[in-house]
């Protein structure tokens, strides 16, 4: 099949750097890079294109759906920073144009469409988001509206040629919606070729993307071969598993932390985590190993780095004081808390806890979190922790009762 041809300007890679040479050894490279990586297709290659010794071409597409991003979506950037450490080139692809059709990716029905205007609002506040992992004066950040706006609908038609619609019906996500009779627009379609794409024209050496991405991902490796471009190796990071450290983290699902969140949100919010779950956090947002010390030490350790990272030092220290102050004291009667009303509430602790998440922090916790919490002490009433998940606790206004190591309520 011919390639696809557009004029020099538009061909050449935007990202196109001079031939510098990488110092650090492949294997010792890879050995960093592999750390955390849900997937690599694959691990021979990837290292075959460190060997060259040369600048790696490193791509990571984003669209700005929404203005803010959370921690999960920080996973990909920090893989992204490492591989910009050892001095390869991290290309930032903003998708403006992606953006207006929404990436279907594990999605049960069709997003949303947004505006250009939208998008490009959006974006303004996704980079400076971004920025605060990435190195700025060392990333090529492009849009891709800089190529698919300028594409004619001949050549719109002999890029979707390239695929058929067997391939993209082979997406679970959409051969679920077409088994369940529900619409799989034809602009969805066009999402995967136009990702792919995206890596034809940055000459994208590696792809990183969550383990979500392996299908689009996959087609622009397709694409390269048949632009006579040697494939990007697939990198899939892992999907971050939200504060409930069982589903990924989601805004919708309620069990998330916004980069952009105020400082003691954050750092309260990543209090409250598992300890098993720490550990992944320390290896996903920071790209280290748990410390040897004593949990408590650790998460206070994470929290605060991480508000650093999104609001500075001073904002951090200050965090960890207000966090201090609130939950490492047993009295409450000077602590603004949420209210909780006493009346209509069910009696036992496990339906309170619930109830106490739902009303006082928006936050969906089945009966099974609930009870987990109970049984391992997190839930205190009068300073006094209950264990027994079938206890049914007077309680009364103005009693204070603690959640777990981040939330209390006080009862009104």
């Amino acid at each position: 099949m011919d390639t696809l041809s557009y004029s020099p300007r538009d061909a050449a890679s935007p990202c196109a750097s001079p031939h510098e040479r990488v110092t650090e050894a492949p294997e010792a490279q890879l050995e960093i890079l592999k750390r955390g990586a849900a997937q690599i297709i694959s691990e021979a290659e990837l290292l075959a294109k460190l060997r060259l010794g040369r600048r790696l071409n490193i791509k990571l597409g984003v669209d700005p759906t929404a203005p803010d991003i959370h921690l999960g979506f920080t996973v990909a950037l920090q893989k992204l920073r490492q591989f910009q450490d050892l001095g390869h080139q991290a290309i930032l692809i903003i998708g403006d144009f992606t953006a207006m059709i929404g990436d279907p990716s594990g999605r049960s029905k069709t997003r949303p469409q947004l505006t250009h205007d939208q998008v490009m609002s959006n974006a303004k506040s996704f980079q400076q988001q971004a920025f605060k992992i990435l190195d700025p004066t060392k990333t090529c950040t492009v849009f891709n509206g800089q190529w698919f706006e300028m594409m004619t609908f001949e050549e719109v038609m002999r890029l979707n040629g390239r695929v058929t619609l067997q391939q993209m019906l082979q997406r679970e996500d959409f051969k679920n919606r077409v088994e369940r009779g529900d619409p799989v627009h034809l602009h969805e379609i066009q999402y995967p070729i136009m990702q792919g794409w995206d890596s034809v024209m940055v000459k994208a050496d590696v792809e990183i993307g969550g383990t979500d991405q392996l299908f689009n991902i996959l087609v622009g490796r397709d694409l390269q071969r048949e632009q006579s471009q040697p494939q990007q190796v697939v990198f899939l990071m892992p999907l971050l598993e939200g504060l409930d450290g069982v589903n990924k983290m989601s805004k919708s699902l309620g069990n998330y932390v916004g980069v952009s969140e105020p400082p003691a949100e954050i750092f309260g919010k990543l209090m409250s985590i598992s300890d098993t779950l720490m550990a992944r956090y320390y290896l996903l947002l920071l790209g280290e190993e748990l410390p040897n010390i004593h949990p408590m030490d650790a998460k206070k350790q994470l929290a605060t780095r991480i508000v650093e990272r999104y609001h500075g030092a001073v904002a951090s220290q200050a965090a960890l004081d207000d966090f201090t102050a609130r939950f490492s004291k047993h009295d409450f009667a000077d602590v603004e808390l949420p209210i909780l009303p006493v009346s209509g509430l069910p009696g036992d602790i496990v339906s309170i806890v619930v109830a106490a998440y739902a009303q006082s922090f928006q936050t969906t916790k089945s009966r099974g979190d609930a009870r987990r919490l109970v049984e391992q002490g997190s839930v205190q009433w009068k300073d006094e922790k209950i264990t027994d998940p079938t206890a049914k606790p007077a309680l009364q206004s103005g009693d204070v009762l603690k959640l777990d190591k981040k939330r209390a309520v006080r009862i009104g």
